[in-house]
């Protein structure tokens, strides 16, 4: 039974380095902490006397912030380092917490909801770009793996604390949030070093003019670009559920309790099951995998068309969130493959672009399609699933070899520690 436990163990977690286990700390305390934005409207109209309409034009405006920042993160990923970038986001973000929870001008919180969207949006690529710098090729996997377990993990965190902090004072939801951040600053600060590379002078195709591209190189290069689309694609089946799927459940009869347990449910299956992927996935071809996990999430969806009840939905839950946890960390690591050394921040920002735009696009879409189709509307995300399953197959080969020529350049292509 130890024996068992240790190979386990190894195969979940082992052979990572110590920096990686620093960004994870990291993610993980701020992820426990990130509440405060998630009741930002219920802030403005109960404390600060917004009407519903201003109060969704402020948190528009975080979210806009948002698609800024994940552009400057990126950007400064790869120009400025991951270190700064982490260190410099997070503490404007602290920083900006904390004046949200004292201001009262409904303007003022306006900008800052904006100001705190970039600051909050910009680590993410840095994050992604870290830790591809630090953890070897072989065990990307895992490391991506166990940053979507912490997510997830700091997501259930984050939600059993905020309903209290909520009730107990607003002020005191933005001071924690803020104080999270300003741990998770210290842990980079303190232990994470700079670990962007910058490629030595070399006539190499890959780092070719390279670095005047910019933004331009992500957005030109056309298999990342199918990469994105296809990813683009499964985000808007999975903002369903956070969308269309509270609408589907009250024209089923269906009250906000048992939305909630549906949530719950998966969230709790990927804190518990994710951890066991690595021992189902490894060694298998991605393309594959990502074609596995999204028919299982065009099952799951395609199945609330017959489902009436909350076992149908419960079920559904089940399916497509197994393809979720199945799906992670094939798709992290496909995006680290794809880009270039000098452009991992860049590439990562146009990938991470992908959500908000399926936030947006999924209930502009599903709401109409919900209304004119019924049920049909589910059978239509289920297609939708098929065609991405399709697409993987297609594009997973020439995406493998386009792989396997860069790892080639890699390994004979002369770098240098920034410092």
């Amino acid at each position: 039974m130890r024996a068992a436990a240790r190979a386990w163990l190894a195969d979940t977690a082992g052979g990572l380095p110590a920096v990686f286990w620093y960004l994870w700390s990291g993610l993980l305390v701020n992820r426990v902490g990130a509440f405060a934005m998630l009741f930002l409207p219920l802030y403005l109209t109960d404390v600060r006397g917004a009407g519903d309409a201003l109060a969704g034009l402020i948190v528009g405006a975080y979210g806009l912030g948002g698609v800024l920042g994940v552009l400057l993160g990126g950007v400064l990923a790869d120009r400025w380092g991951r270190r700064r970038t982490l260190v410099w986001s997070h503490l404007a973000a602290s920083t900006l917490l904390a004046t949200m929870a004292i201001v009262t001008s409904l303007p003022v919180i306006a900008l800052l909801a904006t100001l705190v969207g970039i600051a909050h949006s910009m680590p993410g690529p840095a994050f992604v770009a870290a830790i591809v710098d630090v953890v070897p090729p072989d065990r990307r996997s895992r490391a991506f793996n166990l940053q979507f377990w912490a997510l997830n993990l700091g997501m259930a965190g984050a939600s059993a604390l905020a309903g209290l902090l909520a009730e107990a004072s607003y002020l005191a939801l933005f001071l924690v949030d803020a104080a999270a951040t300003l741990v998770t600053t210290a842990i980079i600060a303190w232990k994470v070093p700079e670990t962007l590379r910058r490629t030595a002078p070399t006539p190499h195709p890959e780092l070719a003019g390279s670095r005047r591209a910019g933004l331009l190189a992500p957005l030109t290069d056309r298999v990342f670009l199918v990469f994105v689309g296809l990813t683009f694609a499964y985000a808007v089946m999975t903002t369903q559920t956070s969308t269309v799927m509270p609408l589907a459940m009250r024209a089923d009869g269906l009250g906000s309790s048992a939305y909630g347990l549906v949530v719950a449910v998966g969230g709790f299956l990927i804190v518990i099951g994710q951890l066991f992927v690595p021992r189902l996935i490894d060694g298998r071809r991605k393309h594959r995998v990502l074609a596995t996990a999204l028919g299982l999430a065009a099952i799951g969806y395609a199945g609330l068309a017959v489902t009436d009840g909350l076992p149908g939905y419960l079920a559904a839950a089940v399916v497509w969130t197994v393809g979720a946890m199945l799906a992670a960390p094939p798709n992290a690591e496909i995006n680290a493959e794809l880009a270039p050394l000098a452009l991992r921040g860049r590439y990562q920002a146009v990938f991470f672009l992908t959500f908000p735009a399926a936030a947006f696009v999924a209930p502009a879409v599903g709401g109409a399609s919900l209304q004119y189709l019924g049920d049909g509307h589910w059978l239509a995300v289920g297609l939708l699933g098929l065609v991405t399953v399709a697409g993987h197959l297609l594009a997973g080969p020439p995406r493998e070899r386009r792989v396997a020529r860069l790892t080639r350049v890699r390994t004979t292509t002369p770098v240098v520690r920034r410092r």
